[in-house]
């Protein structure tokens, strides 16, 4: 089979989206740190838990809502365990499971880090983008995820915020 190189139109989108990658995650981690103390996974981690049913998840639940191994979030749960942000405990459904549930603490802790956190994403995504283009980057978000994780068995929560908040 013969190669299709990339043109240079899509070469040049190829390598500002690349460029992103490397990028934004390092950005984030930044500002957590300095802001929360945390890592932009120790946050997801924690934001996941505060949003589940009693701010409780399974651990295999969480590592796929994650996209981490179990052996990644085990150690990060560790972590986040030692400084009393969440616990692990017995899935009351099943003796074989366990389940990570946010602390008090932990709670305190989403909801002290989330302004920063989302003023800093406002700021170096979403605002530097017309409504158009956010509808633009949830579609081509979406079609790449469509490729990547076709069943969203992966971490199905991008899904979440798609229909309307009935708040508003």
């Amino acid at each position: 089979m013969e190669t299709r190189w990339l043109t240079r139109e899509e070469l040049a989108a190829w390598v500002r989206l690349a460029a992103v990658l490397e990028l934004l995650p390092t950005a984030l981690d930044s500002q957590l740190r300095r802001d929360a103390e945390l890592t932009h996974f120790d946050y997801y981690v924690l934001a996941m838990l505060s949003e589940s049913p009693d701010r409780t998840m399974r651990m295999a639940k969480l590592a796929a809502s994650t996209t981490a191994t179990l052996a990644r979030l085990s150690h990060v749960v560790q972590r986040l365990e030692t400084r009393g942000l969440l616990e692990r405990v017995p899935c009351p459904t099943d003796r074989r499971a366990t389940n990570a549930r946010l602390t008090d603490a932990g709670w305190a802790k989403v909801r002290e880090a989330a302004p920063g956190h989302v003023s800093f994403v406002r700021d170096t995504v979403i605002d530097v983008l017309t409504p158009d283009q956010i509808t633009q980057l949830a579609d081509i978000s979406q079609a790449i995820l469509s490729k990547l994780d076709p069943d969203a068995g992966k971490a199905g929560m991008y899904r979440w915020y798609d229909s309307p908040d009935p708040a508003e």
